[in-house]
């Protein structure tokens, strides 16, 4: 099968210190949970209790308010103690409800009821995502139901892209969750072609995983919509959407296949619809990859939503040294740690604390002129000549704008210098 990838510039990214992929464990349940009432890209959500309060496993806590902003439900049963705030590592100021684990689980250990789908419109499957409040937890966490809304506007056939690419090595939670829930993974996908009137769904691994694809496929042959496979190279950042669509571009010519608008979907976005539409059970938890250089044992977790992020790492064994770095996501796009209080969140895939060794890029130096970010760049820019002109202060910043944030130029830099976060920054001011 012909393997499909991007032509210009990405990385092959490894490290070392990413948790092995071969199964997850569950941590302990939270003694006290904190619940931010940002868990996704837009506003606060509207707590609908307080203080006080008594709440059970799944209950609603906080209502989104308008397009970008979800609802939120308390991942333990317990009692409301106390309400905190915090600014995040962009500035941005966040609430949150800790909730005392107490009282019994309507959920975990008990028998499942499941609940019918199929003959459901596409409007009431829309709904119960929107209610049950879910997110796209491998991206900046757009709530799905904004997403099937905007495609209400597409005049050409639409296409769900089921986006298994692991070029990040830092996707390992996703790539176990997958593994170990790969028929709700399939059905998921099934229901949101239904919710979304999607017309064909296209399945996209790396062909590093095409064993797993098949798998997939299998699963995937009593669906009533056409299933399409496309396997892709590995190099990063292949999974982009903006690498992924022209890959499934040039897929499309070959085949003489018509995707029209593509509306692509991680597994742990898919297995959390399986769990809204067919268990009625809101995101209560998520996969997350635990590691780095100063974690003493890496893992996968499954980890409750509202869990602190310093009780996983002792979990995982706590540090073998003072961490210089400490993020949540990928290291090369993820945001900082400011306080090992901030809890897990639906969008956290990944937690990472590093090391001074790992954390090259501390230690800055003159641009030396080697051009080896214009070669991995994927989108052609010349990242030095940009990040020169915003560095003196000038508003000829060249496609600053066309930038994806993926990161590349970053990493080979030798000079240690913020290409990607400064070019970044700058397109969002509009320099």
């Amino acid at each position: 099968m012909k393997v499909y990838s991007f032509l210009r510039g990405g990385i092959r990214y490894t490290d070392s210190t990413v948790p092995p992929r071969d199964s997850s464990v569950t941590a302990f349940l939270p003694g006290l949970s904190v619940i931010p009432l940002i868990q996704h890209v837009g506003s606060k959500a509207n707590p609908v209790v307080a203080v006080g309060d008594r709440v059970g496993e799944g209950t609603l806590i906080g209502r989104g308010q308008g397009l970008g902003s979800a609802n939120i439900h308390a991942t333990v049963p317990g009692r409301v103690v106390r309400t905190v705030s915090w600014k995040m590592s962009e500035g941005l100021s966040n609430d949150a409800l800790v909730i005392k684990l107490d009282g019994s689980f309507e959920k975990l250990g008990r028998h499942e009821e499941i609940f019918p789908w199929q003959g459901l419109p596409s409007f009431e499957l829309q709904r119960i995502i929107a209610e049950y409040g879910i997110v796209e937890m491998e991206g900046s966490g757009r709530p799905v139901a904004d997403m099937f809304y905007s495609l209400r506007s597409a005049r050409d056939p639409v296409s769900l892209v089921v986006r298994c690419i692991f070029d990040d090595p830092w996707l390992a939670a996703d790539y176990v969750l997958l593994r170990e829930r790969l028929e709700a993974v399939a059905e998921g996908s099934r229901i949101a072609a239904r919710a979304g009137r999607i017309s064909r769904i296209v399945l996209i691994f790396s062909h590093a995983e095409k064993d797993l694809a098949q798998d997939l496929m299998d699963y995937m042959a009593k669906s009533e919509f056409p299933v399409t496979l496309v396997l892709t190279g590995t190099r990063y950042p292949q999974r982009n959407r903006r690498e992924l669509e022209l890959v499934l571009r040039r897929f499309a010519r070959k085949e003489g296949i018509d995707l029209g608008t593509i509306f692509a979907l991680g597994p742990a976005t898919l297995a959390a619809i399986h769990d809204a539409v067919k268990l009625k059970k809101p995101i209560l938890s998520r996969y997350v990859a635990v590691g780095g250089s100063a974690i003493k044992k890496p893992q996968v977790m499954k980890v409750r939503i509202g869990t602190r992020i310093g009780e996983i790492f002792a979990e995982c064994g706590g540090f073998v040294d003072q961490p210089r770095r400490i993020g949540s996501g990928s290291p090369l796009l993820g945001k900082a740690v400011m306080d090992l209080d901030e809890p897990v969140i639906k969008t956290s895939f990944a937690i990472f604390a590093f090391l001074s060794g790992q954390v090259g890029g501390l230690v800055r130096s003159r641009c030396i002129g080697c051009g080896e970010c214009r070669v991995v760049c994927p989108v052609g820019l010349d990242p030095e000549s940009i990040y020169k002109h915003i560095d003196a202060s000038e508003d000829r910043d060249g496609r600053a704008w066309e930038c994806h944030g993926c990161g590349c130029c970053e990493v080979v830099c030798p000079s240690r210098l913020p290409l990607a976060t400064s070019i970044i920054r700058s397109a969002l001011k509009g320099h």
